[in-house]
């Protein structure tokens, strides 16, 4: 496969993000959006996706959560598509489970090139650290949408949001390494022949 990086600059007058991403890393995390659990969620989806990712964010954390961890996830999204290219060789879908303690999450998705996301995580508390669970879910369908995949997220059972929700990023970056891998041929995996 050719070499599978991509970087992305994001400027608007709500945040400044700065995003690298290498498919074929080694789990090497860079990341400061400001949100320091969403650092951690994003740091775990790198080690256990095995890519490499460099974020950097400067937000408007003042007015609250929201413009940072929705664009952090739009940027990010964007340059895992873009680092995809045309998506030739890969297996395109991905599925697994990760617990964490009592906390079971199940992510299943399709780098189709058709944008969609199903995310139920059942979170009850009003924050998990410093940003709001609302946010954990939308950061997901945020990185959906940009990175032009389907994808379903679906926390099965768990009592404690920082478990629900950190079982769901791992759920995700066990699936996306899964999607992204070499499937041992040169084609695009379409009936279209393109993705």
């Amino acid at each position: 496969m050719d070499k599978r990086t991509a970087s992305v600059e994001r400027k608007t007058r709500e945040t400044d993000i700065k995003v690298t991403v290498n498919l074929d890393g080694t789990g090497v995390a860079e990341i400061s959006t400001g949100l320091r659990f969403l650092d951690h969620l994003l740091d775990g989806l790198t080690r256990h996706s095995r890519m490499d990712i460099t974020l950097s964010c400067k937000g408007d954390l003042d007015i609250d959560d929201h413009h940072t961890a929705e664009d952090c996830a739009l940027a990010l999204g964007e340059a895992f598509d873009m680092a995809l290219g045309d998506k030739r060789g890969i297996r395109r879908f991905g599925s697994a489970y990760a617990p964490l303690d009592e906390a079971l999450a199940r992510a299943v998705l399709d780098l189709s090139g058709r944008p969609f996301a199903h995310v139920d995580l059942g979170l009850r508390r009003e924050k998990v650290g410093d940003i709001s669970t609302e946010m954990i879910s939308h950061v997901l369908q945020s990185f959906a949408m940009a990175a032009k995949l389907t994808l379903h997220v679906d926390l099965i059972r768990g009592h404690n949001d920082h478990h629900r929700a950190e079982a769901a990023f791992k759920a995700l970056a066990l699936a996306l390494s899964m999607a992204i891998s070499d499937a041992g041929h040169r084609d695009v995996p379409s009936t279209k022949g393109v993705l």
